[in-house]
């Protein structure tokens, strides 16, 4: 059984900063690009950040470029997303996915971890 498992979120004040962490069991990540997705609320699941196979390109939401850093370990089969800096704005459900192009579109992804919750408020 493929799957992703996300865990790091939790409740924080603005500007405040988690680790989001993203481990995969039945399969290796090695041989995927990597995108973190989120969902908020009454909004559409919209692509944050991706990652290439090899770790050397990576992209991001213009809402979150300088503030959150997309990273993985291939030996570890992990995937992580560090968010500083964080807005009531980046309160959402934050899901890992995998596919095999280097994208944020979540019709590009295969394999979705069950999300965890990110809540930013004072």
């Amino acid at each position: 059984q493929y799957r992703l498992v996300e865990s790091g979120g939790g409740l924080v004040q603005p500007g405040g900063s988690l680790r989001l962490s993203c481990a995969a069991s039945g399969f290796t990540l090695e041989n995927y690009a990597i995108g973190w997705f989120r969902q908020a609320p009454g909004k559409e699941r919209e692509g944050v950040s991706c990652i290439s196979k090899n770790g050397g390109t990576t992209a991001y939401e213009d809402s979150v470029e300088g503030r959150f850093t997309i990273s993985r370990d291939n030996a570890k089969n992990t995937v992580y997303l560090q968010m500083n800096s964080l807005k009531p704005e980046d309160t959402a459900v934050y899901y890992c996915a995998v596919g095999v192009l280097f994208s944020r579109r979540v019709s590009d992804m295969r394999y979705w971890g069950q999300g965890t919750q990110v809540t930013v408020s004072s």
